[in-house]
């Protein structure tokens, strides 16, 4: 039961982190229409970042925040530099954008910072909690905090600000949204920018246990996209809910039977999912009028 227990705490850890990225896919999607693969490099840039101004002498959680706020600048520069001059391009071409920009992005990482990998110390030590006979660390609890406390911001941003409507409203119908007066350019730039703001958190809480460099962004993006597309993309809750699922498939597979398995596990199992249903599991269906 403790081993079972184990897997459980791993998995919804690193789960966590994942529900961030899926969220910061689903916020420009939603926004913008945009699939942004550039979304990992905004989880490495944070980590980076932090780690640089940590070690230049900035007490930790001022170079943490100077990261997150560095990261947010560069998700506004990718839309105002590559997104926005290529409104009306096609999808592919948008996407086609956003890998050539995380492909920028991770080149101009390597030359700023370094190829090695870095860490910084732990918000609260690292010495595990035991419970029910397996163990979290402190680090582990900060992560799954954090990403409860962004769902939780995110659904009262936009559920009582008028902003967070103004973006929601964007997102349904750009056309309607600029007949009543909002200026649609500016909500993108906004959901660009916290999208960013929210990939450079997760890198600054995972920093910490699973080390970072400039290409770990890579990986990161592509387990966050299958929470985006198993929860359901379009779905904040859907992104909570499929990286909570990616996290504990891996975490499942690579404790029961070979951690050689565990990437190719959960990417099965999605795609198991989307075959019964392809909106993912809290996507919405839509129902084109002839």
């Amino acid at each position: 039961m403790s081993e079972l227990l184990q897997f459980f705490f791993s998995g919804i850890t690193v789960g966590a982190i994942y529900s961030l990225v899926a969220l910061g896919f689903i916020i420009i999607y939603n926004s913008s229409g945009v699939v942004n693969f550039a979304q990992g490099e905004f989880v490495m840039l944070g980590g980076m970042s932090t780690v640089f101004l940590f070690n230049a002498g900035v007490p930790l959680a001022i170079a943490a925040v100077a990261a997150i706020l560095i990261t947010c600048l560069v998700g506004i520069a990718l839309n105002k530099l590559a997104i926005e001059p290529a409104k009306g391009a096609s999808v592919v071409t948008l996407i086609i954008i956003t890998i050539g920009a995380s492909i920028f992005i991770r080149g101009m990482a390597q030359l700023v910072f370094d190829k090695q990998f870095h860490r910084f110390p732990s918000f609260s030590g690292d010495d595990p909690f035991l419970i029910g006979g397996a163990t979290i660390l402190p680090q582990g609890v900060w992560m799954i905090a954090g990403a409860i406390a962004v769902f939780i911001g995110l659904f009262v941003f936009f559920t009582y600000s008028l902003t967070g409507k103004a973006v929601l409203a964007t997102s349904n119908n750009k056309l309607a949204a600029r007949l009543v007066g909002i200026s649609t350019n500016m909500m993108m730039t906004l959901s660009f920018g916290l999208s960013a703001a929210i990939g450079a958190l997760a890198g600054v809480l995972v920093t910490p246990i699973t080390l970072t460099s400039y290409d770990v962004g890579i990986a990161l993006a592509l387990k966050g996209f299958a929470a985006a597309i198993l929860g359901g993309m379009g779905s904040p809750f859907g992104a909570l809910v499929g990286g909570i699922l990616v996290g504990l498939i891996e975490a499942m597979t690579a404790g029961y039977i070979s951690s050689e398995y565990k990437d190719a596990a959960s990417f099965i199992v999605i795609l198991a999912v989307l075959f019964v249903m392809p909106n993912g599991i809290f996507g919405r269906s839509t129902i084109d009028r002839v």
